[in-house]
């Protein structure tokens, strides 16, 4: 599979990357019409290549006469900021929790990957689902609920990455000479393993769009009427064969935004490999 996504050009990938991030910082610019408000008299509005599109509404309209291409600018907005909150959240706690375990070891290290362990055998849309229920829709709520569903990632891959580097002759000088654990920790340790957790950030943001995604669908998600990928897909379910734009448009934007990241992940990883090999030979 890695093989495989890396005959995609590195300079495509870049320019997807951009121009998502350009459409969601700019949404209030670029969007056409208020994403919260429709016209009734232009419901159902197909794109503007069939019959019965106008220019005036490029991609359509949905059920309440909303524009499809604002719900899906704003949308983007939605899914990016909860999947870099989110990945922020998880990973300082997962690299907290993980240079913790790596570098104290003995019981700590035990009581923390069994914690871990836990952790990562819990189904976690089924958690998110029953969590998101019991607290209530709210971007924050999500945010929150999504980065604790992940944060045992981090900490597996930052507790690997902490033994590996705290067995290097300078985190042994360092210690001689007398300096504290946590300094150890911020100076030596983490400069030294946040190129993997970077790797695993990135790829970690696919999975959190669809996931806030999912989660919006089944309506614990971002509540509505804020546009977000999943509600919209959830709105226009009932119309797929009528007026299938309301739910394809989100879906290939899920598509393309989780494709990206893939992406970009998928050339870091091959950039550290190059570096790790460069500095063995």
């Amino acid at each position: 599979m890695r093989s495989s996504l890396r005959l995609w050009p590195l300079h495509w990938t870049w320019l997807l990357a951009l121009i998502l991030l350009f459409c969601a910082v700019c949404a209030p610019l670029l969007a056409p019409y208020d994403p919260q408000t429709g016209v009734l008299s232009e419901r159902l509005m197909p794109p503007f290549w069939l019959p019965g599109g106008e220019y005036a509404h490029l991609l359509g309209t949905d059920v309440l006469g909303r524009d499809i291409l604002s719900r899906l600018l704003f949308g983007a907005r939605i899914s990016l900021l909860v999947a870099i909150m989110s990945v922020l959240l998880a990973g300082l706690v997962g690299s907290v929790v993980g240079v913790a375990a790596g570098y104290l070891g003995g019981w700590v290290d035990t009581l923390l990957m069994r914690i871990v362990d836990l952790a990562i055998s819990l189904p976690m849309i089924l958690i998110a689902l029953l969590v998101g229920v019991l607290v209530g829709p709210s971007l924050s709520n999500i945010v929150v609920i999504i980065g604790l569903m992940l944060w045992s990632l981090f900490a597996r891959m930052a507790r690997n990455e902490t033994l590996r580097v705290k067995t290097y002759p300078y985190v042994d000088l360092a210690r001689t000479a007398g300096c504290p654990g946590w300094r150890i920790a911020l100076e030596h340790l983490l400069p030294n393993i946040a190129g993997p957790l970077i790797v695993l950030a990135t790829l970690q943001t696919g999975t959190v769009i669809i996931m806030e995604s999912a989660l919006s669908f089944l309506g614990v998600g971002v509540p509505p009427p804020t546009p977000a990928w999943g509600s919209m897909i959830a709105d226009g379910r009932s119309y797929v064969l009528s007026a299938w734009w309301i739910c394809i448009f989100p879906g290939l934007a899920i598509l393309i935004t989780v494709m990206t990241a893939n992406l970009l992940g998928d050339r870091f990883a091959a950039s550290l490999d190059r570096a790790r090999e460069s500095i063995r030979s």
